[in-house]
């Protein structure tokens, strides 16, 4: 996959791109993280931004200097470009494993009080949100995108199980997980993972996983096309309460 960021701030990206999955994912080659200076596109002196027309608080980022940073990029129709905004789509996890299926994405990252409308119009094909606030810029919501969609890409992780396993992948939030020691100042490991009946692991670690969704994402519950066995699950525990 390919992907370039268009950004006001290139240095924000710096540290995330070059340690971590992320810096494994280029070594690996499964992914080129390209960032992209807006201000070298612009048409007069680097100004990128202007005032609104009709008047109005905040500068407003122009449409020249966005159309010529993607427009210097490979010509391609299939990319995608997305516009990083309060106003866009709520990012999920399925929105995640969509983006992973692409082979180009280009993410725009806006400052100052918005966008000529233009930009919207004419140049971007989906604008996303990572949630109902207000950042000062798109970079820190592109870099939360942009490491949500990598991680999924073939060969990235190093248990191929890993990204499938995860909370919102299946539907349902995780169960809860342990690891050595199995006494920690009196607080123990539950007895079954220990006691390495596999059967039965896989038993208390369903019904955690349901009992989790249950306490703290009920909402999800309801998207998810329940099996016989886990509705039965699902009524015991809300007995339990």
């Amino acid at each position: 996959m390919n992907i370039n960021v268009l950004s006001l701030f290139p240095p924000m990206f710096e540290g995330v791109f070059q340690h971590s999955i992320m810096k494994k994912a280029q070594e690996k080659g499964a992914v080129s993280l390209n960032v992209v200076d807006i201000r070298e596109f612009a048409d007069n002196k680097r100004q990128v931004d202007d005032y609104p027309f009709g008047g109005g608080a905040g500068m407003v980022l122009k449409p020249e200097p966005i159309f010529n940073a993607v427009e210097s990029l490979t010509p391609d129709s299939k990319r995608r470009v997305i516009l990083m905004c309060p106003q866009g789509e709520r990012f999920t996890q399925e929105k995640a494993e969509e983006l992973a299926g692409e082979q180009e994405l280009v993410f725009i990252c806006g400052h100052y009080e918005g966008y000529d409308e233009r930009i919207r119009e004419h140049l971007v094909t989906d604008e996303i949100s990572i949630g109902d606030f207000v950042l000062t810029g798109g970079e820190l919501a592109a870099m939360t995108v942009i490491d949500s969609v990598v991680r999924l890409l073939p060969g990235v992780l190093g248990n191929a199980d890993s990204p499938v396993r995860d909370s919102f992948s299946t539907g349902f939030l995780e169960h809860p997980q342990y690891t050595r020691p199995a006494d920690f100042r009196g607080w123990k490991v539950p007895d079954v993972l220990t006691s390495g009946n596999h059967g039965k692991v896989d038993e208390w670690r369903e019904e955690q996983t349901l009992k989790r969704t249950l306490e703290r994402r009920p909402d999800l519950l309801d998207k998810i096309d329940l099996s016989d066995k886990q509705k039965k699950t699902i009524d015991k525990l809300k007995e339990q309460k």
